[in-house]
């Protein structure tokens, strides 16, 4: 939402369209649950639910009831009076601190409403909440829904059964968030290209001057211990964009220049990927029959240091609509880049899930899921 409580993006309330259509249409009583942002527990306005019910009205042409609360005897009351195809959406269950408590009592009056539990809110399975799997303790059929099935076919399908050859790209700030992802998926890829804040890490743990680019200090061991286990399924930039000066809240950089990615001077620092690294990476990413990227390659939310990521996202789109690849992205900041590069209709997958698709990713199985009877 904006400031104004205007919808930005609706991405998330049209992936569960499939579920909630077909709740309706085979004259199911429909509630919904979700939560908005992070109130911590408190009936805080901005944070109601009362645009998504607005929003999803006008996507299904007709009326969505909005609930005062999402447990007590009003909601009840509403609940006992819907029809055959009626939808009611609840309001934020994280108003209540009992949600992210995985509280039961609440848990058990939020069942208590309906006769099947499903899950289609992917962006929360990797959370052990009451709505997610507190609930599944007192209804007895629990399902995955149609966005959820979609998410994991992909995200673990790929990792699992992988056409080959299969290609990762890892991009990020950080290795420090994505240590499990590159420990599960070195094994099993047959690429493995490394972009983003990360790969300088990598370079100091080489021995080369990095400059003032970002750098983890703590895990220059531990990017040695993965290019001795990767060896030359690893593949780091070759020459990288430098500024001199870099002001990420203006969203402005000093000056601009394409060096060797072994060559950065001092005072200079690493932002984005160079073209000769842009054309490497590329060819690797059409030569693949199952791609997965999960993080930018560059400091993307500036323009100046947003091509080696978009020209990364041109590369899948291209892999998927000119050679049958499968490629999968990650949510969060990658799916960010992919909307910003325009290619969200041309790639296999983009998920929905920002945390939950990396710990899929990890191999790490997801609280929600788990908790489904009905696998």
């Amino acid at each position: 939402l904006d400031e104004n409580l205007n919808i930005t993006s609706d991405k998330r309330i049209v992936a569960a369209l499939p579920s909630i259509k077909y709740v309706i249409e085979n004259g199911g009583k429909l509630i919904l649950m979700s939560h908005l942002g992070r109130p911590k527990g408190q009936r805080i306005e901005k944070y109601s639910l009362k645009p998504v019910a607005k929003r999803l009205s006008e996507l299904l042409g007709k009326e969505v009831i909005m609930a005062p609360d999402c447990i007590g005897e009003e909601v009840e009351n509403i609940v006992n009076n819907l029809k055959e195809g009626d939808v009611v959406l609840l309001e934020n269950v994280r108003f209540y601190k009992e949600e992210t408590d995985n509280n039961p009592e609440f848990a058990k009056k939020l069942a208590s409403l309906g006769d099947v539990y499903v899950n289609d809110a992917f962006g929360t399975a990797h959370r052990a909440h009451a709505s997610t799997v507190g609930v599944t303790q007192y209804i007895a059929q629990c399902a995955m829904g149609y966005l959820m099935k979609k998410e994991v076919e992909f995200l673990v399908g790929a990792v699992e059964n992988p056409q080959r050859p299969f290609v990762a790209i890892i991009g990020g700030a950080k290795i420090s968030g994505k240590i499990d992802v590159i420990k599960n998926l070195l094994p099993k890829v047959d690429k493995l290209l490394i972009g983003g804040g990360m790969a300088y890490t990598f370079y100091k743990a080489m021995g080369y001057e990095i400059g003032k680019s970002i750098l983890e200090e703590d895990k220059i061991d531990l990017a040695k211990e993965l290019l001795e286990l990767g060896k030359d399924k690893i593949e780091l930039p070759v020459d990288v964009l430098i500024t001199n000066e870099l002001d990420f809240d203006g969203r402005k950089v000093g000056e601009t220049k394409y060096v060797k990615a072994t060559e950065i001077p001092t005072d200079w620092e690493g932002i984005d990927i160079g073209p000769e690294t842009i054309k490497k990476f590329s060819e690797i990413i059409l030569s693949a029959k199952t791609i997965v990227w999960n993080g930018p390659m560059g400091i993307f939310e500036i323009d100046e240091s947003a091509k080696g990521t978009i020209e990364i996202a041109n590369a899948l789109a291209k892999a998927t609509q000119e050679n049958g690849a499968i490629t999968i992205v990650g949510g969060g900041d990658s799916a960010s880049a992919i909307k910003k590069a325009g290619v969200e209709d041309k790639i296999s997958h983009v998920s929905t899930g920002g945390g939950a698709s990396l710990e899929l990713l990890e191999g790490k199985e997801l609280p929600g899921l788990v908790a489904l009877t009905d696998k």
